[in-house]
């Protein structure tokens, strides 16, 4: 039986992948693109590699890692309309067409063999899951040790005045531009502006940071963007896998994200990450 959050997530974006792509980036100020961008940076495929892309909606992140790696990617996502608009963007292209399936799946619980993948990204995914501990441990189970994880998510900015700018625009601005477009776009934005602030109250970034460790990933980073509205988060699977969280690294990068341009674990402009 589906939770609510998910049945939700799943109502509300039916509607939407014909100009998903163009409309998430207005919402966000052209700022969604670079954050995807940052994330597939992090990963470091090689050609001839095989990456799992979690929540992989229309296919951007899927192209773009094809497009900078030539790795081979098989995308998932729960929602069957987001699908369709990701395969017509495969068929369209041969070059994403050689290296992509996409296939219906759910986070929690994935149709691959323990350690399939030698990578995994996944986007705006966590809010919408009833259990994201024991999501974060389904996720790093089809990941080979060593191999990196990287993710996605909108954030609530830490300081002011930017956390009541953003509280502002959430609430106002975001349902107001996407009245532009369509009613479903109005909700959408309205339900942005409640969803993320009530993740982050049940699930903080500390936690978040602990759940990732807990599942079998170390070496972990956090990178706020864009003054603190996104967060990209990157690790890799430990070979001993899952265990409680004990390291400092997970405390200081619950603690205090990094900030664009920070010299530990830093993404350029064009969103390569660099090692640390």
């Amino acid at each position: 039986m589906q939770d609510v959050r998910k049945r939700e997530a799943l109502e509300l974006f039916a509607p939407l992948p014909r100009h998903y792509d163009r409309v998430a980036a207005v919402l966000s100020f052209g700022q969604d693109p670079r954050w995807r961008r940052a994330m597939v940076g992090a990963v470091k495929a090689r050609g001839g590699e095989r990456v799992l892309d979690v929540a992989t909606g229309t296919g951007l992140v899927a192209k773009e890692l094809v497009r900078r790696y030539g790795c081979d990617v098989v995308g998932v996502d729960q929602s069957q309309e987001m699908l369709a608009r990701a395969r017509a963007r495969v068929e369209r292209d041969p070059a994403l067409e050689a290296h992509v399936s996409l296939t219906h799946g759910e986070a929690e619980r994935l149709p691959f063999e323990d350690g399939e993948f030698d990578h995994l990204t996944f986007t705006y995914l966590l809010r919408y899951v009833e259990d994201p501990g024991a999501t974060m441990k389904e996720l790093a189970r089809v990941v080979r040790p060593g191999g990196r994880v990287a993710s996605l998510e909108f954030a609530v900015p830490a300081s002011q005045p930017w956390q009541g700018l953003w509280r502002v625009y959430t609430r106002v601005g975001l349902p107001a531009l996407g009245r532009v477009v369509s009613r479903e776009w109005a909700d959408t934005g309205r339900f942005l502006a409640k969803s993320i602030p009530e993740f982050y109250e049940r699930c903080p970034m500390g936690r978040v940071v602990e759940l990732w460790e807990e599942a079998g990933i170390g070496e972990l980073h956090v990178r706020s963007m864009s003054l603190g509205g996104g967060v990209v988060m990157w690790g890799r699977k430990r070979a001993g896998g899952p265990r409680a969280a004990t390291t400092g690294t997970a405390e200081e990068a619950g603690r205090e994200p990094e900030s664009e341009g920070a010299a530990t674990g830093e993404a350029s402009a064009d969103g390569d990450a660099q090692p640390a």
